[in-house]
């Protein structure tokens, strides 16, 4: 929790640009593994935490913008609650903490909302994730599901993104501290990994370095010795000699702002050759496309800057050939790296991407259709104070190079004869956080091991 002030200035941001009506927000609730006392570790609404500020569940408040009236909705721990989870500070002295002086029973949330529907006033409100909230709309509101999207608030939606995306000192702070327990775990997994050691031991380990400095992981931890796959959450196979390492895992701080970097390191104490060739590439795009980095240029030419340093890499090794700039517009480079550079980071480790990733990363704009280029989150004009990643990566994945060979796709452009001899490769990512600052951008938090050097020297 920040200080009062702050959330203060934030909703008042937020009357001052909606003008009118009332504005609903919706805390999370507990949601039960396999039943109701049986809860996952809770998170808070990050839309909800940044104007209230409190991190407990099965609250609701509104702001009334004419009334100038701000209510959060919730219920006091009742004496069973304080037997089972201990005595808390009551939800009167959270919200007086951020400057709430009114606070009502849930109840009573029903009441308010139907007055302001028969006087005709505008209800705006975030469009839900959580079914919970889904329900609560449907009973405080009688919103049907399939009228969410088009009944939630266009305008609040773009309020709150143009706010949160921009980072004040006191967010940027926190997402130095997550960015740096996220290198403890990096460095952690680079410096434990050996042959004979199974994924899950190294999964354990990085997710007990924000768990005892009272944070969480930012996402479930990817750490697998099959780089191919994208988002590979399966943590059961052996680590052998000469196989890659993809570590792909963030912290979040116990304030909830995210970390989120990716390393890759040979389970063996050196790179082979083959590896070694193939890392230097993705680090070559990983650094040119992070120096491009600055306010008014669009992270869409970001992307392409990377798709053409990685491109012209596998060119000198002859997996590709042709005319860079007609093989990136055509798409022949997603082959080798089909998604998108980066995203927005922040209290979401993909920041407000709840809210549409049109929304946030395109400002309504129509994404593009290509194959690698529709899985691009951000492509939008680079603003002072975006926080978001550089994740450039290189994948022989198997079934899309046998199928695309099988379809002849791109073969102008691909040597399939080499890319075949890459086939048991896996796949390499390299990711760091940067802050856009008035002039350019900064890493955040302190740099990771990313030069070959480093990472064998920490392998010993």
């Amino acid at each position: 929790m920040f200080d009062k002030q702050l959330y203060i200035t934030r909703r008042r941001i937020l009357k001052e640009k909606i003008k009118q009506g009332v504005i609903l927000f919706f805390g999370n609730d507990e949601s039960p593994m396999n039943y109701p006392d049986n809860p996952y570790h809770f998170r808070q609404h990050s839309s909800f935490l940044y104007y209230f500020g409190i991190d407990r569940p099965s609250l609701a408040a509104i702001i009334d913008v004419e009334n100038d009236e701000e209510i959060v909705f919730g219920d006091e721990l009742t004496i069973d609650d304080i037997i089972w989870m201990g005595n808390v500070p009551t939800l009167s002295e959270e919200c007086q903490k951020v400057g709430i002086n009114s606070v009502l029973p849930i109840v009573k949330l029903y009441t308010i909302l139907r007055e302001a529907q028969a006087s005709d006033r505008n209800i705006h409100f975030l469009p839900p994730f959580r079914p919970e909230n889904k329900i609560k709309l449907l009973r405080l509101l009688n919103i049907r599901p399939d009228q969410f999207n088009q009944k939630s608030s266009e305008d609040l939606v773009k309020v709150v993104i143009s706010q949160r995306e921009i980072k004040d000192e006191f967010e940027i702070a926190e997402i130095d501290k997550a960015v740096n327990w996220t290198v403890d775990m990096h460095e952690k997994a680079i410096s434990m990994a050996r042959p004979g050691m199974f994924e899950a031991e190294i999964a354990a380990a990085v997710t007990q370095i924000p768990l005892e400095r009272q944070g969480y992981i930012s996402f479930p931890v990817i750490a697998s010795i099959n780089g191919a796959v994208l988002h590979n959450h399966y943590h059961g196979n052996q680590l052998k000699e000469g196989q890659l390492f993809l570590l792909d895992a963030g912290a979040e701080t116990p304030s909830c702002y995210a970390g989120d970097l990716t390393s890759t390191f040979p389970v063996s104490k050196k790179f082979s050759d083959k590896q070694r060739e193939i890392y230097q590439i993705v680090l070559d795009a990983h650094y040119g496309s992070a120096s491009c980095l600055k306010p008014g240029i669009t992270f869409k030419e970001v992307h392409f800057e990377a798709c053409r340093i990685i491109f012209n890499g596998l060119k000198s090794l002859g997996l590709t050939k042709g005319n860079t700039e007609e093989a990136i517009a055509e798409g022949a480079h997603a082959l080798f790296f089909p998604h998108g550079l980066g995203h927005m980071m922040g209290l979401d480790v993909h920041d407000m991407e709840d809210l549409g990733e049109i929304n946030v990363g395109y400002n309504g704009e129509t994404k593009s259709s290509q194959f690698g280029l529709r899985s691009l989150r951000l492509a939008k004009e680079l603003k002072p104070g975006f926080v978001l990643t550089i994740e450039p990566g290189i994948y022989f994945i198997p079934e899309l190079i046998k199928l695309w060979q099988s379809e002849q796709k791109f073969s102008q452009f691909i040597n399939y004869a080499q890319v075949e001899k890459y086939l048991d490769f896996g796949g390499i990512r390299i990711e760091q956080n940067y802050l856009i600052t008035p002039n350019s951008n900064r890493l955040l938090g302190r740099k990771k091991p990313m030069e070959i050097s480093e990472i064998e020297a920490l392998r010993g």
